[in-house]
């Protein structure tokens, strides 16, 4: 399922990328000739069916096929990763690892390789908004910074910008709390900053977990798809943007923009917007530098992508709005726009549900095999160009889990739209065992609402027409039904809390940078790689 592994058996958005760039070569303008083959058959006057479902259909096709559009133009732009620069590069970094009521032993992994990495770090933090004697006595231990606000305000935000409040270093790295640098992490990104423009290098956000159960290889599905070749595309568009953890920032850059935003709960999202119409640069460096812990079970996934949706459609004005070159300002645009998608899937489910119970079709003038014969096509070989673009990585239980949770998207523009006050919610570190099925209660409406239409339909009459719309129907509910299925079976937790133990965080006669993987168990530990560095042991047993 994943792009494939580098020399260290990770996964890489990069290894197989020069077969991968002469396939879409090929597909990008077989993708151009497809669309225009069907929108041009869309488009005839004497397609119109039903008026308003019509107009409904055709506002989903045209929007996807924006969004496709944005798609092949991003990632016909990746190439080959830019060379490291290699000159020297001594400025002192503040780590900062923001921390809230998570389990220490989640904590501990990170502060441990934290202050292991290989680079001269001024200082580790530990910005503790949960506030807790447990922290900082973990704190402590590694000789490790430690502080805690007085006041509580702006979620994760508010808690970077104490901390920058508190410290002095020319460079800050963030890493949440879950994240597990490696030793190379600062010797890998550092050194980009000697071109003065840059105001912060992203890395990749990997998740060590992705093999656990079907919601974690899912969600690291997702990720694996943007983190490879759609970041890359960004990055030579010079439009990649922070994505809140495993990225080190330019201090004078944070200052010059006012600090993190606060009134956003996608900070990192806004924040970058407001960098690019300073003037700053961004990095975005293809190389697995940190491992951390993907969503385990259908409601911390539920949790992230409300947040997620929530604030990039919020921030869909600013990006309007933004002053920023035309291709900068797009890829912001089709960055906050994706989260649009479950309206289409909305619109698709219903027009056969309305075309059986009701009998109004949004087309006219159209058989199933010359609809076919138009959209399969076009439909196909831009789902190829997903999967080739993600070199393996994108699979069918990702694009599931994404339709069957369509209502988030549906939710959250609403929310936007109405000013819904939105309320940080950190995604769980540690997953649930066992069935969670109010988390997909919307999909499993939508999922019994396809299959009462599509029995009503096949009892009333088995015409053509009726059969195509539950031909229809019934791949929703194939697809709602593979998306939900974890929740609706359960999941078992990997027990991350207990597997992040002292012993597996410091071993004290290993060599190698830390990395996060999964034991024999099933359960996540951290283990060392083969490196120059030699792991110190813990403080306490120095």
């Amino acid at each position: 399922m994943s792009t494939g592994p580098d020399a260290t058996g990770v996964w890489s958005p990069t290894a197989g990328w020069q077969r991968a760039r002469r396939q879409l070569g090929i597909l990008i303008p077989v993708d151009v000739l497809l669309s225009i083959w069907y929108f041009r058959w869309l488009v005839s006057p004497h397609r119109v069916g039903n008026p308003i479902l019509y107009g409904f259909l055709l506002a989903a096709e045209t929007f996807n096929l924006a969004q496709a559009a944005g798609f092949w133009w991003t990632v016909s732009r990746a190439r080959q990763p830019r060379a490291a620069p290699t000159g020297p590069t001594h400025l002192p970094v503040d780590v900062l690892i923001p921390v809230y009521n998570e389990e220490p032993a989640v904590v501990e992994a990170t502060l441990a390789a934290a202050c292991r990495m290989e680079y001269p770090v001024s200082s580790v933090i530990v910005c503790d908004d949960g506030g807790t004697d447990e922290m900082a006595e973990l704190a402590a231990r590694y000789r490790a910074r430690y502080l805690r606000r007085p006041r509580h305000q702006g979620a994760k935000a508010g808690n970077l910008n104490y901390a920058l409040a508190h410290t002095s270093a020319p460079l800050v790295a963030v890493f949440d709390c879950d994240h597990v640098p490696n030793a190379e992490f600062l010797a890998r990104t550092v050194p980009y900053f000697d071109d003065s423009d840059v105001a912060l290098v992203q890395t990749p956000q990997y998740y060590a977990n992705r093999d656990h159960n079907p919601v974690a290889a899912a969600a690291w599905s997702q990720q694996a798809l943007f983190f490879g070749i759609i970041a890359r595309g960004k990055d030579a568009l010079d439009s990649m943007f922070c994505c809140g953890t495993n990225v080190v920032f330019r201090r004078a850059a944070l200052e010059a923009a006012g600090g993190v935003p606060e009134e956003s709960i996608t900070e990192d999202f806004e924040l970058s917007i407001h960098l690019r119409e300073m003037g700053w640069r961004t990095v975005y460096v293809p190389e697995v530098l940190a491992s951390g812990l993907g969503p385990e079970d259908m409601a911390s996934y539920v949790s992230q992508q409300q947040r997620w949706s929530r604030g990039c459609l919020a921030a869909l004005g600013k990006a309007a709005r933004s002053e920023l070159p035309a291709r900068q300002k797009a890829q912001f645009l089709l960055s906050s726009m994706y989260f649009l998608t479950g309206w289409t899937y909305l619109v698709y489910m219903a027009l056969p549900v309305v075309r059986i119970v009701a009998g109004p079709q949004a087309l006219a003038s159209a058989t199933a095999a010359q609809f076919l014969a138009h959209f399969a096509p076009y439909f196909c070989a831009s789902m190829l160009t997903v999967a080739v673009a993600g070199q393996g990585c994108y699979s069918f239980a990702a694009f599931a889990l994404m339709e069957a949770n369509f209502w988030i998207h549906v939710s959250s523009t609403l929310r936007a739209l109405f000013h819904v006050r939105a309320t940080f919610v950190v995604t769980p570190k540690v997953g649930r065992s066992g069935r969670q099925v109010a988390a997909v209660w919307p999909a499993m409406v939508a999922l019994m609402i396809l299959v009462a239409a599509a029995l009503d339909g096949l009892m009333r009459s088995r015409s053509p027409s009726t059969l195509n719309n539950v031909a229809f129907a019934a791949l929703h509910i194939a697809v709602l039904l593979v998306g939900t299925w974890p929740a609706l079976v359960g999941v078992r937790s990997s027990g991350t809390q207990s597997a992040r133990t002292p012993e597996a965080v410091a071993p004290s006669a290993v060599e190698g940078p830390l990395v996060a993987s999964s034991n024999g168990s099933g359960h996540r530990s951290v283990v060392a790689t083969t490196s120059r560095a030699r792991l110190a042991p813990p403080p306490q047993q120095a």
